[in-house]
């Protein structure tokens, strides 16, 4: 089934954390929601595993969202992850590199993303992207900043001959507020469907459970994730001014 003008959106979900909370962020305001996921040789391929599980679980606890939550997508990007010499793409520590980057950055996936999202979208007639990058608190990803993705959706809208828009609810929020977002958005019932359901881990560790989920606690994906979890829990136990 395909969507129609601004009454649909399609959500680019990992099955991490920020991209499971734009999910819900989507089916709170869309019609219908479609998801893509991508596979480009990560590490960390137990995130992609719990993709089908985060939808089941999202559907059975929110009904209402699940009426709306339409078909997924798997897009195979091998090639990414064959030129890629980064710490998410081989087995490297993490650190960082020459050029000020932490060597966990993949040159060109969230254009890549972005792009292959645009042509399955316009394909079933969706005209609204949504993906969870950030730069207020994040890697310094430069593919990950709002004037980087509003050039692509010009570029998109311009390529295709049709206006697209990328929404990025996540943009100018730290993980605290990540985390805030998703009790506004299904109260404790999402939260704890974040925490146990997601994986953001830079590493396949799916043994070691966390209040914020489960990583191996050392890479700096679950460094952002912990940090803001305590920020979070902090500011609701803090007392009002």
């Amino acid at each position: 089934m395909t969507g129609s003008g601004d009454t649909a959106a399609l959500v680019l979900f990992s099955g991490g954390q920020d991209s499971t909370v734009c999910l819900a962020w989507g089916l709170e305001r869309y019609a219908r929601v479609e998801t893509v996921g991508f596979a480009y040789g990560q590490r960390h391929g137990a995130e992609l595993a719990q993709r089908p599980v985060i939808r089941a679980e999202m559907a059975r606890a929110f009904p209402q969202w699940g009426a709306r939550l339409g078909e997924d997508h798997m897009l195979e990007l091998a090639e990414l992850g064959a030129i890629s010499e980064t710490a998410l793409t081989r087995e490297a520590q993490f650190q960082m590199t020459a050029a000020g980057l932490p060597n966990t950055f993949v040159p060109g996936r969230n254009l890549l993303f972005f792009t292959y999202a645009a042509a399955l979208a316009y394909r079933r007639g969706v005209r609204t992207l949504v993906g969870g990058m950030c730069e207020t608190d994040y890697s310094g990803y430069p593919d990950c900043r709002n004037d980087t993705l509003q050039a692509l959706a010009k570029a998109i809208s311009l390529g295709l001959d049709t206006p697209f828009v990328m929404q990025t609810p996540l943009m100018w929020i730290d993980k605290a507020g990540t985390w805030e977002m998703a009790e506004k958005l299904g109260g404790t019932t999402l939260v704890e469907l974040i925490a146990e359901h997601t994986h953001t881990c830079y590493t396949p560790d799916r043994k070691t459970r966390h209040a914020w989920g489960y990583g191996c606690g050392q890479c700096p994906a679950c460094g952002l994730r912990a940090k803001g979890w305590e920020k979070w829990q902090t500011g609701k136990t803090s007392p009002a001014p």
